[in-house]
């Protein structure tokens, strides 16, 4: 490791657990302190720059593709780097938390890539952030295998999913881990700590350091990651352009900006996926203090809505453009004994996965094992023995600014059965989080807290623009907490409808829920702390 001087005092906060010294060791710790001293700064600037943005399109600014970045778009010439080793046929995703089942489950799904999560499926409690990291650890080293109480085994297969970690998005901090008295951001936390253990462990398997990267707003974010890649190759003496990383468009701001995010991260890229749950909580929060953007119940907003069909056939010309991966969204559906309502279900799996393969897509995403087969055939219908279908350029494909902001194509009023349904999900959801659970079965469907975020900023849009009436959703919202106590003993409903009000029927709309709940709720703070001198 490199010995450039560097002073930093790291404080462990959380409460020691199980294992905890194998991933908290003081090397790993120092590798944190250096990442943060080089970037936490910048990170703050980009945030300021963030809310500032959020302002001026709340105020009616417009939103266009960015004039002082079309040489980047205009060059016909560059491309991102070739496919890395297990990256090449990514034609079923599966995703879910790094606990330990769902680690082995997705293993062995018959999935090509796991996407390991650590933000949107994870509730980040100390003991599921610092667990998660053991349980990737384990795996690769495969010594994952266990015997639950009631005897059931769970063994890692011969052949298994690459990993691909998605840690937490720039806007959080990671409060159990202090550097010089202040938090880690939460990004570096759950990078550092995977590729410090786990980089040269993936490499020397055939495989290498593989992540995700969550809620970018803007190529500068994407050049910043690319900055943490180059030091951390450094740091570790592993060759640079080793990582790969495939970023999700999940902020409408993004969307106007893809191949300068491909170019910000082309020697590290593995492409595009198309996060469209928190695409469209991106876009309703963008735009929700302007009445020309309502959208009607979160039901009616389908794939197939004009504006969610030009983002989409946007992403895949993009990449394949530029000789990257385009990879679709996530079926949601849970399986169910129910033979008619599984049956009407998967049907309309097949329906979108037939969609996503047909506009070219390389792939898409699975949130359950059973899911799995049915993505896999309707992909090899079409990819066959190929591994993508990269060659796909959809020169076809024209998409302008008016085009990915034609909302007023879907628009409609919301009814009572559409706010009842988005208070009572997003009341489920955080009692679920706050037990720490992020990945939640809720009416059939594997939800993360994208969902939650749709409903409770749909509620909050609805009421601004005096299409709901507030007396009636604090009917709704008594109604729903009573249902939720009576469905969960354990549930903590009074601290679910705080997050609920803070974040729905607030004055201000938060951008999201999770900071103030995580600092609230789920940060622990011991008596003693551990410190580390680096």
């Amino acid at each position: 490791m490199s010995t450039t001087a560097l002073t930093s005092r790291v404080q462990v906060l959380g409460a020691p657990g199980d294992r905890h010294d194998e991933i908290l060791t003081p090397a790993a710790l120092d590798f944190i302190g250096r990442l943060d001293a080089a970037f936490a700064g910048r990170r703050l600037e980009l945030l300021a720059e963030r809310r500032h943005r959020a302002e001026l399109i709340a105020a009616g600014g417009p939103l266009d593709f960015v004039p002082a970045t079309s040489a980047v778009r205009n060059d016909p010439d560059w491309r991102v780097a070739p496919p890395a080793p297990g990256l090449l046929d990514r034609r079923v995703e599966i995703t879910g938390p790094p606990e330990r089942r769902m680690t082995v489950n997705a293993l062995n799904s018959g999935a090509q890539v796991w996407m390991a999560d650590f933000e949107d499926a994870t509730s980040p409690t100390w003991d599921n952030i610092i667990g998660g990291q053991l349980n990737l650890l384990d795996a690769i080293e495969r010594r994952i295998d266990f015997t639950t109480a009631r005897g059931k085994e769970y063994r890692l297969g011969d052949r298994t999913a690459t990993i691909v970690v998605r840690p937490r998005g720039w806007h959080l901090t990671e409060k159990h881990l202090l550097v010089d008295g202040r938090p880690v951001p939460a990004s570096l936390v759950d990078f550092g700590l995977y590729f410090f253990h786990c980089a040269q462990r993936q490499i020397d398997a055939g495989s290498g350091p593989y992540f995700y990267l969550p809620k970018l707003e803007n190529h500068l974010e994407a050049r910043l990651w690319n900055e943490v890649f180059v030091l951390a190759q450094d740091l570790l003496g592993i060759p640079r352009g080793t990582v790969r990383a495939t970023v999700l468009i999940e902020t409408i701001t993004a969307a106007f900006e893809m191949e300068e995010i491909l170019h910000e991260l082309r020697e590290h890229s593995a492409g595009l996926n198309a996060g469209r749950w928190d695409y469209l909580f991106s876009l309703i929060k963008t735009f929700a203090h302007r009445p020309d953007y309502v959208l009607p119940d979160r039901a009616k907003v389908t794939m197939t809505a004009p504006f969610m069909r030009a983002y989409s056939e946007l992403l895949v010309r993009t990449c394949h453009k530029r000789g990257a991966h385009a990879i679709g969204g996530m079926a949601a559906h849970l399986p169910s004994r129910d033979a008619p309502a599984n049956q009407a279900a998967l049907a309309k799996v097949r329906l979108d996965k037939e969609r996503e393969a047909e506009d070219g897509f390389d792939g898409s995403w699975a949130a359950h094992p059973g899911l799995v087969p049915l993505c896999r055939e309707v992909f090899d219908s079409v990819l066959g023995e190929r591994p993508h279908q990269l060659e796909r350029t959809r020169d076809d494909v024209h998409v302008t600014a008016a085009d990915l902001l034609a909302v007023h194509r879907t628009s409609g009023p919301p009814t009572e059965e559409g706010v009842r349904a988005n208070i009572a999900v997003a009341l489920r959801y955080f009692d679920a989080w706050l037990r720490g659970h992020g990945a939640v079965a809720l009416d059939g469907l594997m939800e993360d807290a994208a969902t939650a975020e749709i409903a409770r900023v749909q509620v909050w849009q609805w009421l601004r623009h005096g299409m709901i009436d507030r007396d009636r959703v604090a009917g709704l919202l008594d109604a729903e907490s009573t249902a939720l106590a009576h469905e969960q003993p354990r549930a903590l409903t009074a601290a679910a409808r705080d997050i609920f009000v803070r974040t729905a029927l607030s004055g201000e709309l938060p951008a999201f829920f999770t900071p103030d709940a995580y600092a609230r709720h789920l940060v622990r703070r011991p008596a003693v702390a551990v410190v580390h001198h680096s």
